[in-house]
């Protein structure tokens, strides 16, 4: 053998990939034919692909591809559903009859739920008579236990649920009712759930959250505001808020007009899923719209940058002016800023203030940001609260049957500072009402129409947009639907 491949046997028998073997006298056997020849394509195979590898898998990839799409081609496919044969069954059912029926009714354990509201007239065994429900002793817990005394005492129009079962036995008692703190008021109820516990009744309470789903309404003038929100099922605070959003655009009391429209989308509140009675279940108004004589004024509530949440209108400019145009929350105005018949005097004088109607106890609002300059009896005024706004105007509040406020406090629009009564030179319940520049008496509704409003800060307009958009939809829906109304969840 030549010395050149000589060597290149020892190498190839060196090599483990080889796995040449050698014979007893050391010397490399040569493989086998076949098996050579396998090892030499391999090698030609590796050297072409590691020069050719771009190449290769392009290759591998079309060869899969083509696999694919032949796969593909001969999968077989389903028999369709209306070529398969149909099998009908008829079979006779015979039922039992009406006694065998009702005996297996009566061996299933049943439960009778029945609601109603409290009234003023209500003791244990009354109201749950009402309810369905025969338990003297649950009749006695009601009067006796401290807690569950709760549901007789105070204030009438609670939500009341019973549960019995077919003996009519209470089970439980549930009932729902507003919260007596004021922070809650608008916001929670009371729930008192009454139930046995080995045997003997027990009661407890706790606060929850109140629900609210978007209640949409739309109406027409014909008459009164109050008359049209009936019309269209509104309750009245909607409509007590209505009047007072869009006191500084509209005289409600002058400018109202035969034919005007409304539009509105308020919360409905509920308890537990349960509509509540109080409040007449209504919250905030969310948006609204209000045609008077041919022109459109429109309303969104909406929670700004700042925090604190006001009505704007569709170019996001604040509904909220400078000053309320009312002190009250919609009252019958019975003597305006213009010359009357005074009935006390009997003469005819320059009326200088305004004059609004209300129950003796009706709270009164001061109408802007201020300072209380006096609060005490004033003469024929009675009962007065007078605070001065800034260097100029003033405002004054009289005949008022209590005083909120002491001088010296500062205010803010909204604030409570006294309740309607009849003290000094009245002939009814009423608060007149004065607002002044410079000592000289003006029209308060003037006054409030042309005060300065305050501006939608800028980094709230896209979100405030968004909700524009939203309500407008809601609100071209109750238009389309005059004198009805739609909830949504």
């Amino acid at each position: 053998m030549p010395p050149g491949l000589g060597a290149l046997a020892a190498s190839v028998c060196n090599a483990p990939v080889w796995r040449a073997k050698r014979d007893s006298s050391g010397e490399c056997r040569q493989k086998e034919p076949g098996l050579q020849t396998i090892e030499h394509w391999g090698q030609r195979a590796a050297r072409w692909l590691a020069a050719h590898r771009r190449g290769a898998t392009a290759t591998v990839v079309a060869v899969l591809s083509g696999f694919s799409a032949v796969a593909f081609g001969i999968a077989p496919r389903a028999p369709d559903a209306a070529d398969l044969p149909q099998l009908w069954i008829t079979e006779n059912l015979e039922l039992s009859s009406l006694d065998e029926q009702l005996e297996a009714l009566a061996t299933h354990p049943m439960s009778l739920v029945r609601g109603d509201v409290t009234r003023d007239s209500d003791t244990g065994e009354s109201l749950l008579a009402r309810l369905g429900a025969v338990d003297p002793s649950a009749a006695f817990f009601l009067r006796s236990d401290p807690i569950a005394r709760m549901v007789l005492r105070g204030r009438s129009g609670k939500l009341v649920q019973a549960r019995t079962d077919s003996d009519g036995q209470l089970v439980d008692l549930v009932a729902r009712y507003p919260s007596e703190r004021r922070e809650f008021a608008t916001s929670h109820f009371v729930r008192l759930t009454m139930s046995r516990v080995d045997g003997a009744w027990q009661a407890r309470t706790e606060l929850a959250p109140l629900s609210a789903r978007v209640q949409l309404a739309s109406g027409t003038i014909r008459s009164t505001l109050f008359a049209a929100t009936d019309e269209a099922g509104v309750p009245d605070v909607v409509a007590s808020q209505l009047a007072d959003i869009f006191s500084t655009d509209i005289d409600f009391h002058r400018e109202l007009r035969r034919g005007d429209t409304f539009s509105v989308a308020y919360e409905a509140l509920t308890a537990d899923g349960e509509p509540v009675p109080w409040n007449a279940g209504a919250g905030r108004v969310l948006a609204a719209e209000f045609v008077n004589d041919g022109r459109a004024y429109h309303a969104l509530w909406f929670d700004g940058a700042s925090g604190r949440g006001g009505y704007f209108d569709a170019q996001g400019v604040s509904k909220r002016r400078a000053f309320l145009a009312s002190p009250m929350e919609f009252s019958r105005v019975t003597s305006g800023f213009a010359l009357r018949f005074h009935p006390i005097l009997q003469s005819w004088r320059r009326h200088l203030g305004v004059d609004y109607a209300a129950p003796v106890g009706t709270p009164v609002r001061a109408i802007g940001e201020g300072v209380v300059d006096f609060a005490g009896w004033q003469n024929g005024y009675g009962q007065v609260v007078q605070i001065q706004h800034g260097k100029d105007r003033s405002t004054l509040y009289a005949h008022l049957s209590r005083i909120d406020v002491r001088k010296g406090q500062r205010v803010t629009q909204g604030d409570h500072v006294g309740a309607v009564g009849m003290t000094g030179w009245t002939t009814g319940p009423h608060l007149h009402f004065e607002f002044r520049v410079n000592g000289e008496h003006r029209d308060p509704l003037v006054m409030a129409k042309t005060a300065e409003t305050v501006a939608l800060d800028e980094s709230a307009r896209p979100r405030f947009e968004e909700f524009a958009r939203t309500y407008q939809a809601k609100l071209e829906i109750a238009e389309s639907m005059v004198g009805t109304r739609a909830s949504f969840e």
